[in-house]
């Protein structure tokens, strides 16, 4: 997570909350295959087995998670696609 977050647009929103193991992570990876390289993907979840999920997921595949929050409720991932 190297680029100043400040100003990251994602250009989609996927929202899985209330949504558990292993529906987040399938999800992600579909919604980062119908968009292009160097945009941006954000993606909402509850499940606590989703932090690690998508971190994997994006190791994986070479995108980069550009922003990661853990809010009361929720947790939310910025993930720039790779290549």
């Amino acid at each position: 997570m190297t680029e100043n977050t400040s100003n990251l647009k994602p250009i989609e929103t996927l929202d899985c909350v209330g949504l558990y193991c292993p529906v987040p992570v399938i999800q992600t990876s579909e919604h980062m295959n119908s968009i292009e390289p160097g945009e941006i993907l954000e993606v909402l979840a509850d499940d606590p087995a989703a932090e690690e999920d998508i971190k994997r997921y994006a190791k994986r595949t070479g995108h980069e998670i550009v922003k990661f929050e853990k809010k009361e409720d929720h947790i939310r991932f910025l993930i720039k696609k790779s290549k």
